[in-house]
């Protein structure tokens, strides 16, 4: 701790972070994730993504539900692509990484607190929660970071 005289008294400064919390392991729980510039620069789980995985976590409609939103021509091969999104083709030469970490921790942290798209990495899910979710998130810190890595392979 830095100490200061000031005017006689003296005036411990704060440190102030603008860095997330991290727990031991590395995740930053869902209340602590920092968006600067429209951006969540670092992992929320502290690891990389694996595009491998973040594929499965997409299209599970039990967990991403991606499709049921969006169209995206790199699963063809799945049934039922959605229209209320956008489409995902070309997701990752639109946005950056930490702009897809900030659209898939918290959607409205991106756009607006009006869009339909949940936060998976909040407490700000939106409306119409599945009561099994209520106070959790969607996807597990690890999940998003799947996703995101696979997202910035949809050049």
């Amino acid at each position: 701790m830095f100490v200061k005289q000031i005017s006689g008294c003296l005036a411990c400064l704060a440190f102030v972070f603008s860095s997330s919390i991290v727990s031991a392991d590395g995740v930053v729980a869902p209340g602590d994730v920092k968006v600067e510039n429209l951006e969540i620069t670092e992992s929320v789980s502290g690891a990389a993504g694996d595009a491998a995985e973040g594929r499965k976590v997409f299209a599970n409609r039990k967990q991403g539900n991606c499709l049921a939103c969006h169209a995206n021509s790199e699963m063809s091969d799945h049934a039922f692509h959605g229209e209320v999104g956008p489409s995902l083709d070309g997701a990752g030469s639109r946005w950056s990484e930490g702009k897809l970490r900030t659209i898939v921790v918290n959607a409205k942290a991106m756009f607006t607190a009006e869009t339909v798209m949940p936060g998976f990495y909040s407490l700000e899910v939106g409306a119409d929660v599945r009561e099994d979710l209520i106070g959790k998130t969607i996807l597990t810190a690890q999940q998003v970071e799947d996703v995101v890595a696979y997202l910035a392979t949809l050049k």
